[in-house]
């Protein structure tokens, strides 16, 4: 029987991609990735806070450049990869890091776009126009580009 080695993330970029070029022009992206497990209320009334666990996120080739021009902070994303360790020796220490080696990425949610809606939307005089607003901007768009079926599921 084979084994599986399968990360899917939902979470918020945590800054800008740094991206660089390896020798023969390959790109590498990386930048780090936040997910939070929201906190509760115990039946005793104890107050669990939210979790938030950072990932680091690795990207080769085409997908490191388009995550370059397209990336930023705090945009929300679905990440799907595998798992790798790597190690290395400094100061005669051995040190390790897991990261997220991505093989797809899509933005979920650009907060910039619905800033610019709802600023464009606010000047606007009559009220009917900003009603109409709050709808379009509860239901999902269609397109990847603004964020896709799960946009209305995971905003912040």
């Amino acid at each position: 029987m084979s084994s599986v080695n399968k990360v899917i993330l939902i979470g918020n970029v945590g800054a800008d991609p740094e991206v660089r070029y390896l020798d023969r022009g390959v790109a590498i992206a990386n930048f780090n990735l936040a997910t939070t497990e929201r906190g509760y209320v115990m039946q005793n009334g104890t107050q669990v806070p939210d979790v938030t666990e950072w990932h680091s996120i690795v990207l080769w080739r085409n997908l490191a450049e388009w995550a370059q021009q397209n990336l930023k902070k705090s945009m929300k994303v679905y990440v799907e990869g595998k798992l790798k360790t790597r190690a290395w020796e400094k100061d005669g220490q051995i040190r390790r890091k897991t990261e997220v080696i991505a093989e797809n990425v899509q933005i979920l949610y650009r907060p910039e776009i619905y800033r610019n809606q709802q600023s464009a939307v606010t000047n606007q005089p009559s009220e009917e126009a900003s009603e109409n607003f709050n709808d379009e901007a509860q239901a999902a768009p269609e397109s990847q580009e603004q964020g896709g079926f799960f946009n209305g599921l995971f905003r912040n």
